[in-house]
């Protein structure tokens, strides 16, 4: 019970020093940093996962921390967080190194990021739709729909 509320309030100061760049660039307040992030997405709390993931996908070294980053923004996208459901769309359909652009993957992490009120999800979900893609059939009808969806969610 203890280790919990040291987890939460070591998070919770964690992101207020971030801040203020000074704190990011001390190499051993920032591994600090990290390791409170780390705890509390490993305690399976959504929004630090999603947090610490987009850090870890940012601005990680190496490949082991983008694909560290990408577990936690799938582990967070599966929670309902909107944000990282995009930023997977985003990551799906641009491929990198290692892996090619997979259109229909982009499509299935959108249209989560756009039922949790992303409103770019809906959007770039509707040009995909309204372009096509390889595994990705246009279909105007259904990218006006969801152009439409964008901009009620305000767009």
């Amino acid at each position: 019970m203890f280790w919990r509320l040291r987890a939460r309030l070591g998070y919770a100061l964690a992101r207020r020093l971030l801040r203020w760049s000074w704190w990011g660039r001390q190499p051993r307040a920032w591994r600090w940093m990290e390791g409170q992030f780390a705890r509390m997405a490993a305690l399976g709390d959504v929004a630090a996962q999603s947090f610490y993931g987009h850090i870890l996908l940012f601005r990680g070294q190496g490949l082991g921390a983008r694909d560290e980053g990408l577990r936690l923004l799938r582990l967070a996208a599966d929670g309902g967080d909107g944000k990282a459901a995009f930023q997977l769309g985003v990551v799906s359909l641009a491929g990198d190194s290692r892996r090619p652009a997979d259109a229909p993957a982009a499509v299935h992490w959108w249209s989560k990021a756009s039922a949790a009120g992303h409103p770019l999800a809906a959007r770039r979900l509707a040009d995909l739709y309204r372009a096509g893609a390889p595994g990705v059939p246009a279909d105007a009808e259904l990218a006006a729909t969801l152009a439409a969806r964008a901009q009620a969610l305000g767009l």
